[in-house]
């Protein structure tokens, strides 16, 4: 009995949608795709795209100010946030509807509905119809992850924050990754009065300590009211708001209480584990080094499968495993050095190993520096960026770069590349400054400010 599809994906993110359209065009396979809410997936709908326009959004502020040091005479009115949220959710549907007629040309099916997995090669979608498939992807993304407490259900998450019909006046965020630090920021930014709370010692878990202190300094200066070693123990709804009440024995009442307190993968309901899909505890699709499952016909990319939890990884994973099952090709997603920005203010790029990870492993050099930028210190403020290289001490390869300074993600992309091509620390010194820019330090650091 033939199948009704080649290839059917369940979720219409950056992951499934890039490998739908690259099998239907590129392999001449023909697909079929399921995403029940809105074609993007959480980068174009809710996560990635509507965030870095919130950080532009917020930045004005601070523009205006250092505006009028420069000369010029700037009047700043009020954030009018209903205008720009109208504007922000008319680029959203501009951008999802480029995703859905890039799939439509390349010949994919799409179905506006859940799916589910019945067997090995058979989808059931929400009406009780199955449509049968060669192989099956899954690439159903990740979901905020909201920890049970006493008052749970009055707090949101950054799946919400998009959609308010106002900006809270006080608002408590609760989380240390970078989605928490990021709307902190942004809100900050664009006038609420932010208060972030992190169980935690340090926000930011994972990245460099350098780099976390200098950004949690950064926030702080810029009056965000950050509490760490502290969690909310309850939430209820008084008359002018949300009552908080801390671990810390603080209390006080916020417009809105926000938690990114992590994500989790978006598998649940989806009879994977019925079908014979191997998941891990935290409800990730376990795959091998190709994506493929537990069950031959079953693959599965992106947030699901808890790897690296970042767009572009997702991207290219899906276009591995078109790679490897359409094309014969077998290509592994390459997972090894890759950068990343957190869009706080101001943003933290990375790359590489961290200090404490490197030094873990063998004798290392750190170059880094810290100072104030030429413009905003011309401007009069006092914020400073930090710039640092992770040195092997024997085979001189660069093992990471780490930058904290407005524009961080743009200058991070661009050290990624010679740090993928193995550069080593003299290759950086042979390279000539581009003068007067942030980014010339990372090529005339000479001397290592510490060794271990």
């Amino acid at each position: 009995m033939p199948f009704d599809y080649d290839l059917f994906v369940i979720g219409g993110g950056s992951g499934g949608v890039r490998a739908a359209r690259l099998a239907a065009a590129e392999a001449g396979a023909r697909v079929g795709l399921a995403e029940e809410y809105r074609m993007g997936g959480t980068c174009v709908i809710r996560g990635c795209v509507p965030k870095k326009l919130m950080v532009f959004a917020s930045g004005y502020a601070g523009a205006f100010e250092d505006a009028r040091a420069y000369g010029w005479q700037v009047t700043a009115g009020g954030f009018d946030w209903p205008a720009f949220r109208a504007r922000l959710e008319a680029e959203l549907s501009r951008l999802e509807n480029i995703y859905r007629t890039n799939l439509q040309k390349a010949g994919v099916e799409i179905f506006d509905t859940r799916a589910t997995l019945a067997d090995a090669h058979t989808v059931r979608l929400a009406d009780g119809t199955e449509k049968t498939a060669r192989h099956i992807l899954i690439a159903t993304g990740g979901r905020p992850f909201v920890p049970a407490f006493e008052g749970a259900e009055h707090v949101i998450t950054s799946n919400e924050v998009f959609k308010l019909a106002q900006l809270p006046k006080r608002i408590l965020i609760v989380g240390g990754g970078y989605i928490a630090c990021e709307f902190a920021c942004i809100l900050n930014g664009l006038g609420v009065a932010v208060t972030q709370f992190y169980r935690g010692a340090q926000i930011l878990r994972g990245f460099d300590d350098e780099a976390r202190g200098h950004v949690a300094g950064a926030m702080r200066d810029s009056g965000i009211d950050l509490r760490l070693g502290t969690n909310v123990q309850r939430v209820d709804r008084v008359e002018d708001g949300l009552w908080v009440k801390a671990t810390d024995g603080h209390d006080a009442v916020y417009d809105a209480v926000m938690y990114a307190t992590g994500r989790v993968p978006n598998t649940e309901g989806l009879g994977l584990e019925a079908a014979g899909v191997a998941l891990k505890s935290s409800g990730a699709v376990e795959v091998d080094a190709y994506s493929q499952t537990a069950v031959p016909s079953v693959y599965a990319v992106g947030d699901a499968t808890d790897r690296i939890n970042l767009t572009p990884v997702a991207i290219r994973e899906g276009a591995a495993f078109v790679e490897t099952v359409f094309k014969g090709n077998p290509t592994r997603p390459d997972h090894d050095l890759v950068a990343g920005a957190v869009f706080t203010q101001p943003e933290l790029g990375t790359v590489g190993l961290t200090e404490e990870d490197a030094r873990s492993r063998g004798p290392i050099e750190v170059y880094a520096t810290a100072f104030r930028p030429m413009q905003s210190g011309f401007a009069g403020r006092e914020d400073r960026v930090m710039m640092k290289l992770i040195v092997c001490a024997t085979t001189r390869r660069v093992l990471g770069c780490h930058i904290v300074a407005d524009h961080a993600g743009e200058m991070i992309q661009l050290a990624a590349v010679a740090i993928k091509m193995g550069a080593t620390k003299e290759d950086f010194d042979r390279t000539v400054a581009v003068h007067p820019t942030l980014a010339e330090e990372l090529v005339t650091m000479k001397t290592p400010v510490r060794t271990g």
